[in-house]
């Protein structure tokens, strides 16, 4: 939505207006980032009368905290600093306010924030194989089936639960929590009577309105989390899109949410409709890609894209695996209507299919560590997106850090907590040193010889008394001539869809495999009431984030039921054979 020219819509112009608490559900490119703002700004104009006091905006990822952040001080909404504002994640939030003043659970040591602490390796004596303490239940300590399925380990985990539950409680002990801690002992305290009410107080009096975004990524702690400051009197809104609760794996909420969403009044229950992102056949077609019992809306194309004429194209392939021709028609598409490739991403569930069809090579974290240099080094210097860079900048301080044997018996987050490094420290060597990495077919006639020459810039790293050599750290295998060729057409970035939840893009391709492809359709073709399918709504996510072109993959045998299911909405699509 334009930011110059703001004409809201009644639905919007209700909840700008809204001086209390709130649920609002709002639809794929409903424009809340500008709503938020315009309350914001409402709001801002009314705390004239309580100086001192300021507003507390909250979201799941730090791509919707910045982008929200950038557009209030743009606008001269928040000034900077923020104080007495608060705009962060709500883990941020969680830590600032009931983490970090208070400590460690015994409260006698400080609260240190290990976010990676759950991929620990641990293994009895004697054992070679280890396992990461995420494999094992985090109250009772026992192995996790399921974890140990997808690990491939079909033996007794017995000895390894005594060392896992006895890990935790000594990791707690020093008070190095991860996320989910924080919740755990954030919600505790909020439910200690002695402190429960002068917490209540406290934030009473520094907010006079708290508003969590992206509601749908709670889980049921968070909930609880919120639950206790509307009930405290604190101004709560609560913005979310039920539809896209994609984070089961974190126990995110779907029942629950609709549930909790029932707990505010029907005064305080807003919606938010209307779709000011896509054309007019993506807005119609997302519409049969949720949930049956959740179409009651449909959301009219109300944006600069609305009168695009491009159908949604449906592309059916043969085989198990996603193949290359895929992405290559794709490419096809997006060429067809001059758009960047760069900003045209190829989404899947998980990243090694999305990378299928994009061509390019997936880094498994289990894989050749040569391998996971060269995606690293070839994703920091092709990406657009600075989310993706950074992201990929990290990833090669790890490889720094492994190669120099530094995180054999502790995760990177403890090692930088451990030696109080902060980014400013490392940052610029890794920066320096992946720019002299950069693959380039002036300098380097193979990736063999890439390889060659990254080993010379790496070979300092190590310690004098390693064990293995450099060429035995960084193989050179097949697999690094595929991450640096140059195929055929365009190539477009592969991406997880959690990655690029909140983000949208003038093209998508959306992945559906033939392991799922055939129950989520079958889910969106039910009768509504049926068992819930978060691998659905995955593909709603990832679908509703384009703006003029959608193209959905799937398997030939699931490829026509898709193309019946997106028609029955009156969207135009196509089904193309690739």
């Amino acid at each position: 939505m334009s930011t110059s020219a703001f004409n809201p819509t009644p639905e919007q112009q209700a909840i700008i207006e809204h001086d209390g608490s709130a649920f609002i559900e709002a639809c794929p490119g409903a424009g809340k980032t500008r709503v938020m703002v315009e309350r914001a700004r409402r709001a801002v104009s009314q705390q004239r009368e309580a100086p001192g006091r300021g507003l507390a905006f909250l979201s799941f990822t730090e791509a919707a905290v910045s982008e929200l952040e950038a557009r209030l001080y743009r606008e001269g909404v928040v000034q900077k600093p923020a104080f007495p504002h608060f705009i962060g994640t709500f883990d941020s939030f969680l830590w600032k306010f009931l983490i970090a003043p208070f400590g460690a659970p015994c409260e006698r040591s400080p609260a240190r924030l290990i976010p990676d602490k759950k991929y620990l390796e641990i293994a009895p004596p004697n054992v070679a194989r280890t396992l990461p303490l995420e494999c094992f239940d985090r109250v009772n300590g026992r192995a996790i089936e399921e974890e140990l399925k997808e690990r491939g380990f079909d033996r007794s985990a017995k000895s390894y639960e005594t060392i896992a539950k006895a890990l935790r409680a000594s990791l707690l002990e020093q008070g190095h929590l991860d996320f989910e801690d924080a919740r755990e002992l954030a919600l505790n305290r909020l439910k200690d009577p002695p402190r429960s009410q002068v917490l209540a107080t406290a934030f009473a009096a520094r907010f006079t309105e708290i508003i969590v975004d992206e509601a749908q990524d709670c889980n049921a702690l968070d909930l609880e989390i919120i639950d206790w400051m509307r009930g405290s009197g604190i101004t709560v809104k609560v913005i979310c899109d039920p539809n896209q609760a994609i984070y089961g794996f974190r126990g995110g909420v779907g029942a629950e949410l609709a549930r909790f969403g029932e707990s505010f009044p029907p005064s305080e229950r807003l919606p938010m409709t209307g779709n000011f992102r896509s054309g007019k056949n993506i807005a119609k077609s997302i519409l049969a890609l949720r949930a049956p019992s959740m179409r009651g809306n449909e959301d009219e194309a109300l944006g600069e894209y609305r009168h695009e004429p491009s159908p949604v194209h449906v592309l059916a392939y043969g085989g198990n695996g996603v193949p290359r021709s895929v992405g290559v028609k794709f490419g096809e598409l997006v060429e067809a209507l001059d758009l960047n490739p760069a900003n045209c991403p190829i989404v899947a569930s998980t990243l090694p299919s999305a990378c299928k069809a994009a061509g390019v090579v997936s880094a498994s974290k289990d894989g050749a560590l040569s391998v996971r240099l060269a995606t690293t080094v070839h994703t920091y210097h092709a990406a657009s997106d600075m989310r993706v860079k950074k992201d990929a900048l990290v990833g090669f301080h790890k490889i720094q850090l492994e190669l120099a044997d530094e995180l054999t018996d502790k995760t990177y987050q403890q090692y930088l907590l451990e030696h109080e490094i902060e980014p400013d420290h490392w940052r610029p060597r890794a920066i320096a040193m992946l720019d002299a990495m950069r693959f380039d077919r002036s300098r380097h006639s193979s990736a063999s010889e890439w390889l060659r020459q990254a080993k010379t810039l790496l070979d300092p790293l190590r310690k004098p008394d390693a064990s293995r050599s450099i060429s035995r750290r960084l193989p050179d295998k097949e697999e690094l001539g595929k991450v640096f060729t140059e195929t055929d057409g365009l190539r477009q970035p592969a991406h997880t869809i959690h990655a690029v939840k909140g983000l949208e893009f003038d093209a998508i391709c959306v992945v559906m495999t033939s392991r799922h492809a055939g129950s989520i359709i079958d889910f969106l073709s039910s009768p509504p009431g049926g068992e819930d399918n978060e691998s659905a709504r995955k593909i709603y996510v990832g679908a509703s984030r384009a703006r003029r072109l959608l193209s959905i993959a799937a398997p030939k045998s699931q490829a026509e039921r898709l193309r019946e299911l997106l028609l029955g909405t009156g969207a135009d699509v196509e089904l193309t054979r690739v």
